[in-house]
């Protein structure tokens, strides 16, 4: 296993102690979990930085990262579901467009990396989950459901965009 499939693999480490202190509501333990949730998705950044730079590039590696986003996302979701911050219908949209590009990613002879929309849904994500997560005033909870909302249409829209070009050339 290479360097930037470690780092890959850290980021999971990261997810249990999210859990953990989102269940804890003082002030303090809502700003540590942005920290680690922050610093947790930074290492995508990073993990994908050294494979391009140190030629690293793995199907391991194309396959493990979008799998860990995906916990990395998911799990604070519930529990935001659980907390009454996210409605569930709008993390169904989430979980089941990522059950879709998961399964049909397994069908697929190579993995192909992130396009800009799966990017753009991934940043879109992080915001949001660290607005939702993080303790501000209520003035804040308009924005923080604006951008869960735009981070569930920009999951759909790069769902689609990832399947439309299979389907066509599927029909040909």
């Amino acid at each position: 296993m290479n360097l930037p499939n470690l780092i890959t693999f850290s980021r999971l480490l990261g997810v249990p102690f999210l859990l953990y202190g989102l269940y804890n509501p003082t002030v303090q333990s809502r700003w540590i979990c942005v920290a680690i949730f922050v610093v947790a998705a930074a290492t995508d950044w990073l993990d994908g930085y050294l494979a391009r730079k140190l030629n690293q590039i793995t199907d391991l590696g194309k396959f493990l990262d979008p799998l860990v986003d995906k916990l990395l996302v998911l799990a604070p979701l519930l529990v935001l579901i659980e907390l009454g911050k996210v409605p569930a219908w709008g993390v169904f949209l989430i979980l089941g467009r990522e059950l879709t590009i998961a399964g049909w990613r397994v069908n697929k002879t190579t993995i192909s990396g992130a396009n800009i929309w799966g990017k753009l849904k991934t940043v879109s994500q992080i915001v949001a989950i660290a607005l939702l997560i993080a303790p501000l005033s209520d003035a804040w909870n308009i924005p923080a459901l604006i951008a869960f909302w735009v981070s569930v249409a920009l999951t759909l829209i790069s769902g689609a965009i990832y399947l439309w070009p299979s389907k066509v050339a599927d029909e040909k």
